[in-house]
């Protein structure tokens, strides 16, 4: 059994979220004094067009804790997450996305699940996600392509809040998807392969309120196809 969780870092992927970002910072920081000792907060700026970078920035001012990175351009959702969590400096990392859609108060669950089952990965599956119908039949389809090519025997491949121990970072190979959505498929595949310890754990979505997703664009799908096959091709 493991000790409670006392470090951990959170990043945030944000890409034109000005008008969530500021409540989803509030929201994580709150939980974050509740159930960990030391923590720090990285707000991954992928590009925005809006004023997210500058809000961003304004929060890392009022909160030595909170830092902000900034791509420029837009570079994508895998190269935040790469960003994000080769950024990190504690032992134990989170991320959620930044839309608003999760409550990061689950948090308290997932961290006492880790320490109950000694995971080196906890990651969330949709206990309900609220997404169109096409959205929820085209990530079912991926999902079991992903799992039939890699044998990935996780429920929920692409939920968007996961606690994981920086040890899998350290020992994998180090991520390589950037444009497209196959980041999360990548990360998974690799921690399974290297042997690490999955538990999974059912979280609550919430609809979007303002803003709108990238993860349905035909240049995002096509190119996690790319990636997929370059993975399948390397591995097989």
């Amino acid at each position: 059994m493991s000790r409670q969780i006392e470090k951990l870092s959170v990043f945030l992927p944000a890409y034109n979220e000005e008008a969530s970002l500021k409540n989803t910072v509030k929201n994580v920081v709150e939980n974050l004094e509740k159930n960990v000792s030391e923590w720090e907060l990285i707000i991954v700026n992928d590009g925005s067009r809006d004023k997210t970078g500058e809000i961003a920035d304004n929060l890392s001012h009022q909160d030595k804790n909170i830092s902000v990175i900034h791509h420029h351009p837009n570079r994508g959702y895998g190269a935040a997450l790469k960003s994000g969590l080769y950024a990190c400096r504690y032992p134990w990392i989170s991320f959620i996305d930044s839309d608003g859609q999760f409550d990061f108060s689950e948090i308290s669950r997932l961290l006492a699940t880790q320490a109950e089952t000694g995971a080196d990965l906890v990651i969330g599956y949709y206990l309900s996600r609220k997404v169109s119908l096409s959205r929820k039949i085209n990530t079912f389809a991926w999902q079991i392509f992903v799992k039939i090519l890699f044998g990935l025997s996780v429920r929920d491949i692409d939920c968007g809040f996961k606690l994981i121990s920086k040890k899998v970072l350290e020992k994998i190979e180090p991520l390589q998807s950037e444009r497209g959505a196959f980041i999360s498929s990548e990360f998974l595949i690799k921690a399974q392969k290297a042997g690490f310890k999955i538990v999974e754990i059912g979280v609550n979505h919430f609809p979007r309120r303002q803003g709108e997703g990238t993860g349905a664009n035909m240049d995002v799908i096509i190119q996690s196809f790319v990636d997929l096959f370059r993975l399948w091709y390397k591995l097989k």
